[in-house]
């Protein structure tokens, strides 16, 4: 009787299984995982208040990768809408390309942190059935830039002070999601952010400042929950 019970169970599942719902309006999806900033960034000529602007300089920025979130709350079984979130990014800013006398002056000038919330509308165009899940986004940006710090090295070549602009802009993404249970999910995602700054800082007195787009590319691997 006991074995005809489990059997009768056991086939319950397999026939229910394939149509459970990957997401339904009104579930709430939350994401953790590691989560990498990859700043594509297009600098603008170096701009002195005394020399101008300073053919071939420009300023870089370097990759940091942090724990990052995802907060998604599904408004019908296709469209949701996500909130991006992470523990501070920090990036060491570089200055390279000044010329002749002023060579001395490239390298490492200091390190900023920035945190990055993003909110977007996401789209699953496959049907909920799917244990596989791919997304598209479309969304909007703000990058806060804080703690911003020179370098021993900068200040010895005579900088004060750093200051980056924070910067609102589009956001565009694709991810899927890997159902392994009905509740538990296996996440990947790729993003582009449409960030643009000014960096400010003084040398000598005088100051020096550069207009960059980072337009990162930002990467997120992680586990996922559906409430």
């Amino acid at each position: 009787m006991i074995r005809k019970t489990l059997s009768a169970s056991l086939l319950a599942l397999a026939v229910a299984a394939p149509f459970a719902q990957a997401y339904e309006a009104g579930d709430i999806i939350v994401r953790a995982g590691a989560i990498t900033v990859d700043p594509q960034e297009k600098s603008g000529d170096i701009n002195h208040a005394t020399l101008g602007d300073v053919a071939g300089s420009k300023a870089t920025l370097d990759t940091d990768t942090q724990l990052g979130l995802n907060f998604a709350y599904m408004v019908t079984d296709k469209v949701g809408v996500e909130l991006l979130a992470a523990t501070p990014f920090s990036h060491s800013v570089g200055v390279k390309g000044m010329p002749g006398i002023y060579s001395g002056l490239n390298g490492n000038l200091g390190d900023i942190k920035h945190l990055p919330p993003t909110l977007s509308v996401i789209y699953y165009p496959l049907d909920s059935k799917s244990t596989v899940q791919p997304y598209v986004g479309l969304g909007v940006n703000y990058t806060w830039f804080f703690d911003t710090n020179l370098s021993s090295e900068a200040e010895g070549k005579g900088f004060r002070g750093l200051d980056m602009k924070d910067s609102w802009g589009l956001a565009a993404q694709v991810g899927a999601d890997f159902m392994l249970t009905d509740n538990i999910m296996l996440n990947a995602q790729l993003r582009w952010i449409d960030i643009d700054t000014q960096g400010t800082t003084y040398l000598n007195g005088d100051k020096v400042k550069v207009d960059v787009d980072v337009d990162p590319l930002v990467y997120m691997v992680g586990l996922g929950y559906k409430f």
